[in-house]
């Protein structure tokens, strides 16, 4: 397969979430079948509700700085799907991607035809088998995992990962992970397991914190708890991270917000416990956090603003950045989908907006903007667009040079804007 058949051929097996399979059987098969690819290397595996794409971003740079030869798995991408797996920082090449794919294809096909599985493995399995080939076929040193929803089975998981880290847990996908704080928290840390040699565990709500220790302790897995190990101070122009080990000062963070301290401080704990692997300096820490880079995730691009606020915690702290750090006006355009806490995200984000566009990005799981509309309230100037080509049209039209587009509640949404953008 060339790229584009290898795209098509993925996003033939269905919705990444509609058609997900939680279960490791058919990954642990596919993995076993293409020679235990994940065993070449360290892994890293963080899962959490908000800030584990952002905590894999700045550990990912950290360890670039320190010249760690570096695989990064992340979900979902926003314009091409090789933004998923990246090798040094790099996207993995488009006629890589589609050799990956072909193999991980005949492999899947293969096993189906042999009888040892009843169905081909889902688009998140393959794709998820295609970047731990990957590493291996790079021969990266070390490997930072995304969870892609959950934990205890999600396909990366099946990597076994040495190191896990677990961010700040909030209700979210309540209809596959558990309708409490405690079922959710339970489901992420099943990341942990009995080979882990360290756990790092950011803020949490008490139930969430007991649930994850105590799961912890039962594995005879310490956690690092961000809470207990890492203090911070600030003032004008300077930020603080001291742990037991050295201090990082910095003048700011590479990813903005005052939410992404929670972050920084779990990538902190976890480049220190890989510096029994490799030489990560102080000075590496230091610069990783300044470096970092998020797309999608408070991106600032012209005036355009993106953030991916797609629950409601995500929503939280897009609101507070807006009001420390926006004083212009505002064209929101906003699209979500289905099994997102809409009516919640609406009444933290809208009021924000002196100008709502709603839209529904091109997903089977998207909500229409007629239905968005039903939890729009008082909502000022709101419009309601036919698909996002139109909302972005309607947002340039209703915006003067002073005001700033946000784009947010779907990473979909942000993905869909950002390809129109650039075929201007």
């Amino acid at each position: 397969m060339d790229f584009a058949e290898s795209t098509k051929y993925l996003y033939s097996l269905g919705n990444e979430v509609l058609a997900m399979k939680l279960g490791l059987e058919n990954v642990r098969t596919l993995l076993t079948a293409l020679g235990e690819p994940q065993n070449n290397y360290l892994k890293v595996q963080v899962a959490g509700t908000n800030g584990k794409g952002s905590v894999c971003a700045f550990l990912n740079s950290i360890c670039l700085e320190a010249g760690v030869k570096t695989g990064l798995y992340t979900s979902p991408h926003l314009v091409s799907i090789t933004e998923r797996v990246k090798i040094n920082g790099v996207n993995v090449g488009e006629d890589e991607f589609a050799q990956l794919a072909t193999a991980v294809r005949e492999t899947s096909e293969k096993l189906v035809a042999d009888g040892d599985l009843e169905s081909a493995p889902t688009f998140f399995e393959q794709v998820t088998a295609i970047a731990l080939n990957s590493f291996a076929g790079a021969k990266v040193e070390l490997a930072i995992l995304e969870t892609g929803l959950g934990g205890r089975l999600d396909a990366t998981t099946a990597a076994n990962a040495e190191v896990a880290a677990i961010t700040r847990i909030d209700i979210d996908h309540q209809e596959y992970l558990g309708e409490t704080l405690e079922e959710i928290a339970g489901e992420k840390a099943a990341i942990i397991h009995q080979g882990s040699r360290v756990v790092v565990v950011g803020e949490q709500d008490s139930e969430a914190m007991k649930v994850i220790t105590s799961f912890s302790t039962n594995l005879g897995v310490s956690p690092r708890l961000v809470e207990k190990c890492v203090r911070t101070t600030c003032g004008s122009g300077w930020l603080k991270f001291t742990t037991e080990h050295a201090e990082y000062e910095l003048e700011s963070l590479g990813l903005p917000g005052w939410h992404q301290i929670e972050n920084a401080k779990i990538a902190i704990l976890a480049a220190e416990m890989l510096q029994d692997h490799f030489p990560i300096s102080a000075g590496n820490i230091v610069e990783g956090l300044t470096n970092a880079r998020h797309p999608g995730r408070l991106e600032l691009s012209g005036k355009y603003l993106f953030d991916g606020a797609h629950n409601v915690g995500g929503a939280k702290a897009l609101r507070a950045f807006l009001e420390e750090f926006v004083t212009q006006p505002i064209t929101m355009i906003f699209g979500a989908m289905k099994d997102k806490q809409v009516a919640q995200i609406a009444e933290i984000l809208f009021p924000k907006a002196d100008n709502l566009i709603l839209t529904q990005p091109d997903n089977s799981r998207a909500m229409t903007a007629a239905e968005i509309a039903g939890y729009a309230g008082d909502a000022k100037n709101t419009i309601i667009t036919v698909d996002v080509a139109d909302a972005l049209e309607r947002a340039n039209v209703v915006s003067n040079d002073e005001t700033l587009i946000l784009v947010t509640g779907s990473l979909y949404l942000i993905g869909e804007v950002k390809r129109l953008i650039s075929s201007c």
